[in-house]
C-alpha cells in the first residue's frame, strides 16, 4: 500500500470537483471552498454525493456549460441504453425425425459432432433441430452414439437424412461412448455435445473462429444457459480441493463479466471443441473416471499441461437443459460418480492444484480466468477504443495489446459507459472485460468491492483521471500510471495563440492546473516523446515522467516507383480540433499555390467525424470536382485507408497546433509515402528532419509538396528514407518492450541501453522505439 493516500481532514471527491472552479482566481473563494470540502467529510456518502452534483449544476449553470454537459449526458444515457440483449434460445417442441433436415455429411468435414445419448430421444431430436438451424456453413458431419438403451423410440433416429447413428451392443458409459464415437469421426475438430443441448445458429462459427485466431487453443468451449434464460456455465472453475464451480451459475448472462474470451480451468463437455489429432494424442478421455464425471475437466488440465489452453467462447451460446442423463442428486444414480470421480481428480492433480489454484469461493476475479501468477490491470480512457476513428484509440488498443501479450488480465472501463457496438465486442474478442452501463456510482462501487485485486491502473486522458483517482486511492494499492497521450495544456495554449481565442487561453490555464494535479497524483506519468515527459519533469521536479512509444507496427511498405497522378492525401479524425484547423489551413492557403503549377493536383481527405467546414472543401459532394477540388472518404476500414496510402503521390501533416506524436505521421511513415509536415507534426520523433520534409509557412510547405510531384527521383529516395526510420523505430516489438518497462511491469533490458551509450554522437538522442 502506498503512503500518504489518505491525509487527514481531505475529501477527494471534493478535491476534485474544485477543478470546476479553476477558472475562478479568487484564492479567498477557492480556500473557502476547501474549508467547506473538510467540513463535508463528516457528512454521509450519499448525501455527500447529491450536494456534490447540486454545486456542479450551479457551477454549470453560472459558467453557461450547462447546455454542453446536458448533451453529453443525454447522449451517454442513450448509448447506454442499447446494451445487446441476448436472443432467448426458446426450447423446441419435439419434431418429427423426417423433419429435422441436417446437411448431408462431407467427404472431409471441418466438424464433426458427437451426441452421447442414452435414449431420452425428444432431447436429442431437438438437439439435432437446432444443428439443423446451423449458420456456420462448414461442412459437418453429425454422430449420435446411443448407449444400448432400452428405448424403442431410438430407432426413429435413423429416420433423420444426414445423420449417422451408432447404438452400442452394451453398456459402455458415457466417457467411453464419446471415445468409441471420436474414434470413427473424421472431422478437423470434433464438438461434444449432451443432448439435451440446443446450440444457437451461431454457436459453431463462433467456436471455430476462436481456434483461427488461437491456433494454441487445446479446447473452446461454449456459454451454458438455462432454459430459462439464466446463465448456467461461463467456463469453469476448479479449486485448490478439486472441487469446482460452474462461473456465474444463475446470473444474466449479458453482464460484462460472462461477455469475453478468456483462459478457464475447464469447459463442459456438454458443449466443448477440441481438435480431433489433439484428443486422439491425448488418448480421449481417460477410462479412469468412467463411466462419467470429471472427465472434461482431467482433459482440460492435460490439454494445459501440453501447452494448449482451454479458452471460454462467449459467443457460443448453447442451452443446456442440464441432469437428462444422470440426474441433479450426488448421492444416486450415475451422478453418484461425482464424488468418487473428484477424489481420483483431487489426488492425480495434486501438485498443480496446489501451486496454481486457490482455496474454494477465494480470489474470485482471478480464478475464473487463471490469474494465479497473473497481473490485473485496469485501462481507463474516455471510451471504448475505435481504432478505424480516431489516433488516441489505436494508441491505448497498442499498449492493451501489449499487456495482452504479457500475458496481463485486462479490464476496459470507458469513461462514458457506453456500449460500443462493434467495438466493444472486438475488445471483448481480444480477451478483455469491457464494462458498460450502470450510473455515476459505478465505478467507485466495483473499485470498493474489486481495488485490493488490481495490481496496475493505466489512466488515459486529464477528465478520465480526474473522475478516477480519488476512489482508487481510497480502494486499490495498485501502481497508478498516467498516459496523458500529450500534453493537453499546450495544444490548447498553442490553439489560442494561432487562433486569438481567450476562450482557449483560459482553458489551457486551467488543464494545465489539473494536469500538474494529476502528475503527483501518480506513480508514473507517460507521454509519448521524450520532450514531453522531459517538460513534465522540469515543471514537476518529483514526478517520475517517463517516454513511450505512442504506435509500433508489425509490418511496413515496400520500396517502390511513386504512383501514377497527383493525389495528396490528409488523414486524421476531425472530432480532434487541430486536425480541422490543419486541413483548412492546407486548403485554403497552400493547395491554391500547389495547384498553379500542378492543376491536376487533388486533395483526398479521410477521416471520421467530418464538420460542415470540412464537407465544404469539396462542395458537399463525397467524389470531389468542388470546392477545392477535394475527395471526402470517412470512416474506411484499414484495408482501404492502406489502399489511399499507396495510391497517394504525397501525404500532408499540416499541422499548425497540437502534441505528441502524430499517428498520420507514423502511418506515413510505415507505408512508404512521402510526407510533408509542419514542426509540430515532426514532435516526438527525433531524426525525422533526415527523412521527410518540413515547412511552417505556407510557400515552403507548397514546394515541398510540388518538388515530390515534380521529381521520381526525390520521391524513391524519400519513400526509402521513410521506411527506414520506421524499421528502426516504429516497432510493434519495441513498443511492447517500452511501455512494459515504463510501467513497471517488466525490468528495464539493458542491452538497448548499453547500445546507446556506444552509438556515436550524431546518433538520435532519444529513439522513440529502440
Amino acid at each position: 500500500m502506498r503512503a500518504g493516500w489518505h491525509r487527514a481532514g481531505r475529501t477527494p471527491e471534493w478535491e476534485l470537483a474544485l477543478w470546476h472552479l479553476a477558472s475562478l482566481r479568487d484564492a479567498a473563494v477557492a480556500g473557502a471552498l476547501r474549508a467547506v470540502s473538510r467540513g463535508f467529510a463528516t457528512i454521509p456518502r450519499p448525501v455527500r454525493g447529491v450536494l456534490r452534483r447540486l454545486a456542479l449544476l450551479a457551477w454549470w449553470s453560472l459558467t453557461l456549460q450547462l447546455p454542453r454537459h446536458l448533451a453529453f449526458w443525454l447522449a451517454a444515457r442513450r448509448a447506454r441504453a442499447v446494451r445487446p440483449a441476448s436472443v432467448p434460445l426458446l426450447a423446441r417442441s419435439v419434431p418429427a425425425p423426417q423433419a429435422i433436415l441436417l446437411a448431408e455429411p462431407a467427404s472431409r468435414p471441418v466438424v464433426s459432432v458427437i451426441i452421447a445419448s442414452y435414449g431420452a430421444v425428444p432431447h436429442s431430436l431437438r438437439c439435432l433441430a437446432a444443428l439443423a438451424q446451423d449458420r456456420s456453413g462448414v461442412a459437418m458431419e453429425v454422430i449420435v452414439i446411443d448407449d444400448a438403451s432400452p428405448d424403442p423410440a431410438v430407432a426413429t433416429l435413423a429416420l433423420v437424412p444426414g445423420l449417422r447413428l451408432i447404438r452400442n451392443p452394451v453398456r459402455l458409459g458415457y466417457l467411453r461412448s464419446c471415445n468409441a464415437a471420436a474414434a470413427t469421426a473424421r472431422g478437423e475438430y470434433l464438438l461434444l455435445l449432451n443432448n439435451d443441448t440446443e446450440p444457437a445458429p451461431d454457436a459453431i462459427a463462433a467456436m471455430l473462429a476462436l481456434f483461427r485466431t488461437r491456433p494454441d487453443a487445446g479446447a473452446v468451449g461454449a456459454k451454458l444457459v438455462f432454459p430459462d434464460g439464466r446463465l448456467q456455465e461461463a467456463g469453469g472453475i476448479i479449486w485448490r480441493d478439486g472441487s469446482g464451480w460452474n462461473y456465474g451459475r444463475g446470473d444474466d448472462p449479458d453482464l460484462p463479466a460472462y461477455n469475453y474470451v478468456r483462459e478457464v480451468d475447464y469447459c463442459s463437455a456438454a458443449a466443448l471443441m477440441v481438435p480431433r489429432a489433439l484428443f486422439a494424442g491425448l488418448g480421449g478421455f481417460d477410462p479412469r473416471y468412467a463411466p462419467a464425471y470429471y472427465e472434461d475437466t482431467d482433459l482440460a488440465f492435460r490439454l494445459r499441461a501440453a501447452g494448449r489452453p482451454v479458452l471460454y467462447q462467449p459467443r457460443a451460446r448453447v442451452m443446456h437443459v442440464e441432469g437428462v442423463s444422470h440426474g441433479t442428486d450426488i448421492a444416486a444414480g450415475g451422478k453418484a460418480h461425482q464424488v468418487a470421480n473428484r477424489a481420483r481428480f483431487a489426488q492425480r492433480w495434486e501438485a498443480t492444484l496446489a501451486a496454481a489454484h486457490y482455496a474454494p469461493g477465494t480470489n474470485l476475479l482471478r480464478a475464473r480466468e487463471r490469474g494465479h501468477a497473473r497481473p490485473v490491470v485496469l485501462v481507463l480512457d474516455h471510451y471504448v477504443p475505435a481504432p478505424d476513428r480516431d489516433a488516441g484509440s489505436r494508441n491505448i488498443l497498442n499498449y492493451i495489446d501489449a499487456l495482452l501479450a504479457d500475458g496481463a488480465i485486462v479490464k476496459f472501463w470507458p469513461h462514458n459507459r457506453a456500449y460500443a457496438a462493434g467495438y466493444t465486442e472486438a475488445l471483448q474478442d481480444r480477451g478483455v472485460e469491457v464494462f458498460h452501463g450502470g450510473n455515476s456510482d459505478a465505478f467507485p462501487a466495483w473499485v470498493a468491492a474489486h481495488g485490493a485485486e488490481l495490481d496496475l491502473v493505466l489512466l488515459s486522458r486529464p477528465d478520465v483521471a480526474q473522475a478516477a483517482l480519488a476512489p482508487l486511492k481510497r480502494h486499490s494499492p495498485a501502481r497508478l500510471v498516467y498516459y496523458g497521450t500529450d500534453l493537453h495544456f499546450r495544444r490548447l495554449r498553442q490553439q489560442a495563440d494561432v487562433t486569438g481565442d481567450a476562450q482557449a487561453a483560459a482553458s489551457a490555464a486551467r488543464m494545465e492546473r489539473l494536469e500538474r494535479w494529476i502528475w503527483r497524483s501518480v506513480d508514473v506519468v507517460l507521454y509519448p516523446s521524450a520532450e514531453e515527459a522531459t517538460t513534465v519533469a522540469c515543471m514537476e521536479p518529483a514526478v517520475v515522467a517517463k517516454p513511450v512509444p505512442a504506435f509500433g507496427f508489425a509490418t511496413f511498405g515496400a520500396e517502390r516507383a511513386p504512383p501514377e497522378g497527383a493525389d495528396i492525401l490528409f488523414v486524421g479524425g476531425f472530432a480532434h480540433p487541430p486536425n480541422e484547423a490543419a486541413v483548412l489551413w492546407f486548403a485554403r492557403e497552400i493547395l491554391p499555390r500547389v495547384q498553379a503549377r500542378h492543376p491536376a493536383a487533388r486533395l483526398v481527405i479521410a477521416g471520421s467525424h467530418q464538420g460542415p467546414l470540412v464537407r465544404a472543401l469539396a462542395g458537399g459532394s463525397e467524389t470531389g470536382g468542388a470546392g477545392n477540388g477535394a475527395v471526402l472518404r470517412a470512416d474506411l476500414p484499414a484495408a482501404e485507408l492502406l489502399a489511399l496510402y499507396q495510391a497517394a503521390r504525397v501525404v500532408v501533416a499540416p499541422l499548425r497546433f497540437g502534441a505528441g506524436v502524430k499517428l498520420k505521421v507514423a502511418e506515413a511513415l510505415r507505408e512508404g509515402t512521402p510526407l510533408v509536415t509542419t514542426s509540430v507534426g515532426a514532435q516526438g520523433l527525433p531524426g525525422i528532419e533526415r527523412a521527410v520534409a518540413i515547412a511552417d509557412d505556407p510557400a515552403g510547405f507548397a514546394d515541398a509538396v510540388v518538388a515530390l510531384l515534380d521529381d521520381a527521383a526525390l520521391w524513391r529516395a524519400r519513400c526509402c528514407a521513410q521506411l527506414a526510420y520506421a524499421r528502426e523505430h516504429l516497432t510493434e516489438a519495441a513498443l511492447r518492450r517500452r511501455f512494459l518497462e515504463a510501467a513497471g511491469l517488466r525490468a528495464p533490458d539493458p542491452a538497448p541501453a548499453a547500445a546507446a551509450r556506444a552509438a556515436p554522437e550524431d546518433a538520435m538522442a532519444e529513439p522513440i522505439a529502440a
